[in-house]
């Protein structure tokens, strides 16, 4: 195979810092909010998480593309993050079950991404500065309509994107025979929690972000979760109402990363929006329930207030922290069959230690 031949692109931050470097799939231009993921495997698990929508990928390991792309690896219908830099773009892969080209791929999606540039000093300095808004151009070569143009972007914190990645219309997935069902609030939901719920005999439908408790309740489900998802929480106040109508109900209800924040907002207790978030595929979670350590996959820019929470010990309980940074991980509401993690059990990427708490919600359903 020839080597392919890249155009030049530029990669501008919001504070003005500017890093050129090599055209990445489509050319064209990108923006969204910066965010870097330590991760060294699943890039396409990553790319098709619906939590990364309007968001700018830094992927900090130095090959992308090196397996190439496979149809069945996606969670999601499509490619969500807004733009992806790398350090190296390898459009030649070596997997034979792989379909096509991560250069064909990002053609095929209209994703428009930036290589050869010093990932490593790009995390540093949005580690140090904090999230921030960035655009991605390989056609505008003009540093000022780059500015002007970045400058139209609105921040990450008040977005409200759920609604947007949600489906928009309701359906099933797995076994109607299975012992269990559960309806899902879809707010950006993964196929492999999907999949996660049907290897533990539930029968799951999954309904748009907007639906209301009484259209969840003809499902006659035995329990309820909330997805994950992209955006800010706080100005989900439809989602807030519909989880307190969930908690009267006094089912089993379970919440997983946008979900665990819902749930905090439902019983008053605030979020905020973190200096970096995690992104990875390797943080350390203390279950404080137990004494264990779990190594975790998680992808989120904000967090539940631990002040707050700590505030409201007669109502919730605190059952996993990150080990890196004492942030809530875990929540459990007292006299209810709720709880929630800000991490990603269902992994896809990373490890399978947290497999666990979809059992634990099996046995609240069977209870």
């Amino acid at each position: 195979m020839e080597e392919m031949e890249q155009q030049t692109a530029m990669l501008l931050l919001e504070d003005g810092t500017l890093f050129r470097g090599k055209a990445a799939g489509k050319i064209g231009t990108t923006t969204g909010e910066i965010c870097f993921n330590t991760g060294m495997t699943g890039y396409q698990e990553i790319f098709t998480d619906p939590s990364y929508y309007g968001q700018i990928l830094v992927a900090t390991n130095a090959h992308i593309g090196n397996y190439g792309t496979k149809q069945e690896e996606t969670e999601s219908g499509d490619i969500k993050i807004a733009g992806l830099i790398c350090k190296n773009f390898t459009w030649q892969y070596s997997r034979q079950q792989a379909d096509e080209s991560i250069q064909d791929y990002f053609e095929n999606e209209s994703l428009v991404g930036i290589s050869d540039v010093d990932t490593r000093a790009i995390v540093r300095h949005i580690r140090n500065k904090g999230a921030m808004n960035a655009i991605i151009s390989s056609e505008i070569q003009d540093v000022a309509e780059l500015k002007k143009q970045l400058k139209a972007v609105p921040p990450m914190e008040g977005l409200e994107l759920a609604s947007v990645v949600s489906t928009k219309e309701a359906y099933t997935f797995g076994d109607e025979n299975a012992k269990y069902r559960v309806a899902a609030l879809d707010f950006g939901i993964k196929q492999n929690i999907l999949r996660c719920f049907a290897e533990r005999d539930c029968f799951v439908k999954v309904f748009p972000a907007k639906t209301s408790l009484e259209e969840l309740k003809a499902f006659e489900p035995h329990g309820y979760f909330l997805s994950n998802g992209p955006g800010d929480p706080a100005p989900m106040d439809y989602a807030v109402k519909t989880v307190k109508a969930i908690l009267d109900e006094d089912l089993p209800l379970f919440g997983i990363c946008l979900g665990h924040q819902l749930l905090a907002l439902a019983l008053d207790i605030p979020t905020y929006k973190m200096h970096n978030g995690h992104r990875g595929i390797n943080h350390p979670v203390k279950n404080l329930e137990n004494g264990r350590c779990a190594i975790t996959s998680q992808n989120h820019g904000f967090g539940v207030s631990p002040d707050a929470l700590r505030a409201n010990e007669e109502k919730v309980e605190i059952t996993h922290v990150n080990l890196n940074d004492q942030t809530i991980e875990g929540i459990k509401v007292k006299g209810k069959k709720a709880f929630s993690v800000q991490y990603h059990p269902e992994a896809s990427p990373g490890p399978h230690d947290a497999l666990y708490l979809f059992d634990d919600f099996v046995k609240l359903l069977q209870s």
